[in-house]
């Protein structure tokens, strides 16, 4: 049984960076998933997949699964690159590409 730690980055739907700096431990299939022929859902005999423990830090994580004996991974968070750039940007005579409607 293994688990990676990890920190999720914010999804499409957010332009603010709430619930980004928690640290997340989610234990690794241990079986495929499997489709129900009757109703088409998604089945798992796999009960662990569903386990999602959060945490404050990095280091919480790390003692929690080193304390309960889990092998795990810990994948760090790839830093995002903002460009500042302003509304009258658009309106540059200097475009690369002129401006169109």
């Amino acid at each position: 049984m293994s688990a990676r730690i990890f920190s999720p980055a914010k999804t499409a739907m957010q332009s603010g960076k709430a619930k980004t700096g928690q640290w997340v431990l989610e234990f690794d299939p241990e079986m495929r998933k499997k489709i129900d022929p009757l109703m088409g859902y998604t089945t798992s005999g796999d009960m662990r997949s569903e386990i999602r423990l959060t945490f404050e830090t990095r280091e919480e994580a790390v003692a929690y699964a080193e304390k309960e004996g889990l092998a795990f991974r810990v994948e760090e968070p790839k830093e995002t690159k903002r460009r500042q750039i302003s509304y009258a940007e658009n309106f540059r005579y200097d475009r690369r590409t002129p401006w169109t409607h």
